[in-house]
């Protein structure tokens, strides 16, 4: 098991206890452990290349935690009344469909290989810097109403731009099978 792969399965490991700290109002809490797997996120895909360690377990895991920390802390705050209800049904049905996408090519096609897109990594990027965002204000009870606004909004856009470019990618699969 190589340092990246560790990294990955940090962020695993964090996104329970980041919603033990979100369901008991431990936003500091919440704000340090969302920070780190942000870090952690960042830092994986970093050493991978740098120190030449990327892997296929490292490859399938990464999207995992992606989705597993982004998924839990879009619908924990979603439910506390932190995030809105249509960004966190946004940010989920996007991952459902790509999951289901790459289920289905899966029945399809053997060896299908997904790499992420510019758009993608873009979408991943604003999906976190919209809820750390989001913690750092509850955390330092600072009005950054403004600021979250536009972060709703391009992480939206972002989000349906990256699931439509997946579900172009996905059907132009299945079509030339």
């Amino acid at each position: 098991m190589n340092i990246p792969n560790l990294l990955t399965i940090l962020r695993i490991l964090l996104t329970p206890l980041l919603v033990i700290f979100l369901i008991n109002e431990r936003y500091d809490l919440a704000f340090v452990v969302f920070a780190a797997a942000g870090i952690s996120d960042g830092l994986d895909g970093f050493l991978a290349r740098v120190m030449k360690q990327k892997t296929r377990i490292g490859a399938i895991l990464d999207p995992i935690a992606d989705k597993a920390l982004l998924a839990s802390a879009y619908i924990t705050l979603a439910v506390m009344g932190l995030v809105p209800n249509w960004l966190a049904v946004t940010v989920i049905s996007r991952d459902i469909i790509i999951v289901f996408g790459v289920l289905v090519l899966l029945l399809f096609q053997s060896g299908i290989e997904i790499h992420p897109t510019i758009i993608s990594k873009l979408t991943t990027l604003f999906q976190l810097l919209t809820v750390f965002t989001v913690l750092f204000a509850t955390v330092t009870h600072m009005d950054l109403t403004r600021i979250l606004v536009c972060c709703y909004i391009l992480t939206s856009i972002l989000t349906v731009a990256s699931g439509l470019d997946y579900l172009y990618k996905g059907v132009m699969m299945l079509g030339n099978e």
